[in-house]
């Protein structure tokens, strides 16, 4: 690998069954643009192609390569490589590898076939890869042993994996906000759902009625109010206590849903206004009035 500590190529092998889609799926939630199966032939057109883009367009890139090129895939990679280290473009290895009884059970489980299974069953392609690989497995710059590991404990590894070698920035935890009426049912995709017509109801005041959530005048009307400032002030309380627990646990997101009857005046003004109170504790908030006109 070269020296510059921010690779514009990540290359993820190692054993089949060892969690390389798995892998794959993170780096994606993490921003990278992911590749899978790429033939080895055109790992060195594509890298200069990623290279080759400005600023504004390039982002983090990774690759998956392995046993399913073939028969030639160490040949063929090591050719590759070279032509990678030949054209200036830095690289980083991550090879993953399980032991024999878990990848085993995983191909059990799935009841997938090896890439190199014969009549002489799954352990024995297995070993057959094992010994294959072993040249890359010394060759790569970072090894993971997925055995004992579940998916937020691998992406705990690929993080730390990757703060080090500076290929992905810090992640923005992001805040989404809907409001929605309970009319035309809840948001599939929420992770907290609050029920707010408990609150006053605009819709019952004829110089409100017309007007929506958006509006200071059923803003004030719905927050405004005693009930209306008690709640803001202990519900979002509660969401400044539990969102950073969300992303200690590996969230990148949390989606809360506000509902009222019809989804036009007091859920759309609770939304706003608890959208400007995590803005102001340095939250990124996106918000969605799904049934507003």
């Amino acid at each position: 690998m070269s020296e510059n500590t921010k690779p514009s190529l990540l290359i993820v092998t190692g054993l089949s069954g060892a969690g390389k889609t798995n892998c794959l799926k993170i780096l994606e939630d993490l921003r990278y643009f992911c590749v899978d199966n790429l033939p080895l032939k055109l790992l060195s057109g594509f890298a200069s192609l990623v290279k080759g883009l400005n600023r504004e367009e390039s982002q983090p890139t990774a690759v998956v390569v392995d046993i399913r090129e073939g028969s030639d895939f160490i040949p063929n990679l090591w050719s590759a490589l070279s032509q990678l280290e030949k054209d200036g473009i830095p690289y980083t290895i991550i090879f993953l590898e399980s032991n024999d009884e878990v990848l085993v059970r995983r191909f059990s489980e799935t009841r997938r076939r090896h890439p190199l299974s014969t009549d002489g069953g799954t352990l024995t392609a297995i070993m057959r890869e094992r010994a294959l690989l072993r040249p890359l497995r010394e060759k790569a710059n970072f090894i993971i042993d997925t055995s004992n590991y579940n998916i937020k404990e691998l992406r705990d590894k690929l993080m730390a994996i990757l703060s080090l070698i500076g290929g992905t920035e810090e992640e923005v935890f992001t805040v989404n906000i809907i409001s929605f009426g309970y009319k035309s049912g809840i948001p599939i995709d929420a992770d907290i759902v609050m029920d707010v017509r408990f609150l006053p109801n605009p819709f019952y005041d004829e110089t409100l009625k017309d007007l929506n959530g958006l509006s200071m005048e059923v803003s004030s009307y719905v927050t405004g109010n005693k009930i209306g400032q008690e709640f803001l002030d202990k519900f979002t309380s509660l969401l400044l206590y539990v969102l950073p627990l969300y992303k200690r646990d590996g969230k990148s997101s949390v989606t809360i849903a506000f509902g009222c009857t019809g989804g036009k005046h007091r859920s759309v003004a609770v939304a706003s206004a608890v959208k400007k109170i995590l803005i102001e504790n340095g939250y990124k908030v996106n918000t969605y009035n799904r049934d507003l006109e």
